[in-house]
């Protein structure tokens, strides 16, 4: 079915998530664009019936105030701008604070001014999404990235139902991956699910490439490029590979910048791709948020275990092992998460709390081991709830658990003899160190 569009552009304003869904929370598709699109990319997307131009404080970008496009103001249809003297179009000053003042002024440009009907919900989604691969593909093949994570695990259940057989999914242990995680992969996808599942052990390969390497952004463009050439090597082995199927989501694209707002980092299924990339990119979730993507996976009658399981970055350890990764520190992140998750697990948290996990920092201070000076690493305890990954609010945790996650973590991992726990919510931290 196809859907209402209305575009949110964006003119400099930091709500531009919060508005595309407030609109989604009102039965209609939004999407989020730059405010300079041309015709062309106008009108590659279908349906549009109506713009919010969104101005705010960033509208200055090289001493210059931005407005939307020619071809925006050509489109023909209602638009709203918001805190910008736009050509024409209804304009109101700001957004009311209120949740239900906002609401009022979106429905009425929406349903009143628009003529939008309310067609947007998850099963629809599914069956766009669904026509859309196909469309896309044809009688191709598809080669995807499965990390066994919530967002590759749904595309993988779109792409199945889509184009079958002729998906081929690739699960490489990176050597950054959480304890016993590569085999339950393995485990679940190919023995439980059918999956057509190539597995592909990497480790020395990536922790050769990182080694060294402490900049946080060279460390998510290194692991995203190498990922990229482990596919195009298993692809070659494979006939009429020509697409590469991607859990990317809409937090990742808006977090890695848009003209008008700076990025806060690059993703590695976003900023570390290779510019000589051999693959077309199928990414049917790219424009929903997490909590759509739960939706979607659980419609898609995928196990709560899979669909609710906390997320995991695409880098995955690697950006808790801040710095520069060493194999003994990386080991210590990877202890101290399994001792977290099964203590979370023994207090009647898993499931309750949206992502919990440990950083070790590349730092040491002086301890006592065995009746001896010992300079060994900190381990930082990090919990956080959120709805999108937008913003995220920190668990409080009971002291009778952060004296049990110590006292194990000091006794059982080597080279850590510190705890710490990270009470700072986003923003001003994200919700990763790195």
């Amino acid at each position: 079915m196809q859907q209402d569009v209305i575009l949110v552009l964006d003119l400099g304003s930091e709500e531009n998530p919060k508005i595309a869904r407030e609109i989604r929370a009102l039965g209609v598709y939004s999407e989020i664009h730059p405010h300079d699109l041309t015709a062309a990319e106008l009108g590659a997307i279908p349906n549009i019936r109506g713009v919010i131009l969104n101005g705010g404080k960033n509208r200055i970008v090289d001493g210059v105030a931005i407005d939307a496009s020619e071809a925006v103001y050509a489109l023909n249809v209602p638009m709203l701008a918001v805190d910008h003297d736009a050509k024409s179009g209804e304009k109101i000053s700001a957004w009311p604070e209120d949740d239900a003042a906002r609401a009022a002024v979106l429905s009425a440009f929406l349903f009143d001014k628009c003529g939008c009907g309310k067609t947007w919900n998850t099963q629809n989604f599914i069956d766009d999404q669904i026509e859309r691969i196909r469309r896309q593909v044809g009688d191709g093949k598809v080669l995807l990235a499965l990390s066994g994570g919530v967002d590759s695990s749904v595309v993988a259940a779109l792409l199945i139902k889509a184009i079958g057989d002729r998906l081929t999914c690739v699960h490489v242990n990176h050597g950054l991956l959480r304890k016993g995680e590569p085999e339950q992969v393995v485990r679940v996808f190919r023995d439980e699910l059918g999956a057509n599942l190539i597995y592909v052990d990497a480790v020395d390969r990536f922790l050769d490439k990182l080694a060294g390497v402490a900049d946080p952004e060279k460390k998510r463009k290194i692991i995203g490029a190498e990922f990229i050439r482990v596919f195009e090597e298993e692809a070659r082995k494979l006939e009429g590979i020509s697409f590469l199927g991607q859990g990317t989501i809409y937090p990742d694209i808006i977090e890695s910048g848009t003209k008008t707002v700076k990025a806060v980092k690059s993703h590695h299924n976003v900023g570390g791709l290779p510019e000589d990339l051999q693959f077309e990119l199928v990414e049917p979730l790219k424009m929903l948020f997490k909590d759509e993507v739960r939706a979607v996976g659980a419609a898609l009658g995928l196990p709560d275990s899979m669909v609710y399981r906390q997320p995991f970055p695409g880098p995955g350890l690697g950006v808790r092992c801040v710095g520069a990764i060493t194999r003994d520190r990386l080991e210590a992140v990877r202890e101290s998460d399994a001792i977290l998750r099964e203590e979370f697990a023994k207090h009647g948290l898993e499931g309750k709390v949206w992502q919990y996990f440990t950083i070790v920092p590349d730092i040491k201070s002086v301890g006592v081991r065995d009746n001896k000076r010992a300079d060994e690493w900190p381990c930082v305890i990090r919990a956080v709830n959120t709805v999108d990954a937008m913003t995220a609010t920190v668990e409080e945790l009971d002291w009778s658990l952060i004296h049990t996650l110590t006292e194990r973590i000091t006794h059982e991992v080597p080279g850590v003899n510190r705890v710490l726990i990270d009470v700072t919510p986003k923003p001003t931290g994200t919700i990763e160190w790195e």
